[in-house]
């Protein structure tokens, strides 16, 4: 079951006051230089949209997504190793994510995978996805006091509080992500604005009502939001 955009956009709205992207262009274009493999190659559009693999590949799969989504983390799980394999190393095709914010943990989160350089997003962002059932707890059992850190005071205290919580902190600095570049990371409202908005543009002028959605061609593609039900149609326009 996905979540609906409603209840997004209200939680969203408790942590930031408060753009769909054109697709690129569709042609070919060869394997980067040095022997680099497509399934490693991190870049981002002149919206801030994320994108694995080849730039220009004739297919791109859009995913709309949650970090505090549990079908978006099985999503991850399934899906993960096959996209990269199948379509995303030899160039056929390229992934492109985008951030549909629903709470303020998922915005704590994506202020901190979209801080990093294009080429280390989609590593932070596989890990928050597949060790969600790891860190997530504290979403169902936190206190009121907790909830009200969470919601309430300036922007940075609040999005520092649901750091310290959930343990990102340390889920980060074993990643190479001190203190120091984590609270920088987290104080950055402008970013949390436009992540806001970009999910309001993704409810209002694309349709998207949940997570996980997915795109192809610039088309939502209809009661899919998992990888049974899009894997047979990313085939069928692969052939």
């Amino acid at each position: 079951m996905i979540r609906k955009f409603a209840a997004a956009a209200i939680a969203a709205a408790a942590l930031v006051a408060t753009g769909a992207s054109g697709q690129a262009a569709k042609k070919p274009a060869p394997r980067p230089a040095g022997g680099l493999n497509w399934a490693v190659t991190g870049s981002i559009t002149a919206e801030g949209h994320h994108v694995l693999g080849n730039p220009a590949a004739k297919l791109r799969l859009i995913e709309f997504v949650s970090y505090t989504c549990p079908h978006c983390s099985h999503f991850e799980t399934e899906s993960e190793g096959q996209l990269k394999i199948g379509m995303i190393a030899p160039g056929k095709g390229a992934v492109e994510v985008r951030n549909f914010v629903r709470d303020p943990v998922d915005m704590t989160v994506a202020l901190i995978t979209n801080c990093v350089p294009a080429n280390r997003f989609f590593q932070l962002h596989t890990a928050f996805m597949r060790l969600q059932p790891q860190w997530i707890g504290p979403l169902s059992n936190a206190t009121a006091a907790q909830r009200q850190r969470w919601t309430t005071g300036p922007f940075a205290t609040r999005t520092r509080a649901i750091a310290s919580d959930f343990k990102f902190y340390e889920f980060m600095a074993a990643r190479g992500m001190d203190r120091q570049a984590m609270d920088r990371c987290l104080s950055n409202e402008a970013l949390a604005n436009k992540l806001a908005q970009r999910t309001n543009d993704a409810a209002e002028k694309l349709g998207v009502t949940g997570t996980p959605s997915f795109m192809i061609d610039g088309i939502l593609l209809a009661g899919t939001h998992d990888w049974d039900s899009l894997r047979p149609q990313i085939l069928a326009r692969m052939d």
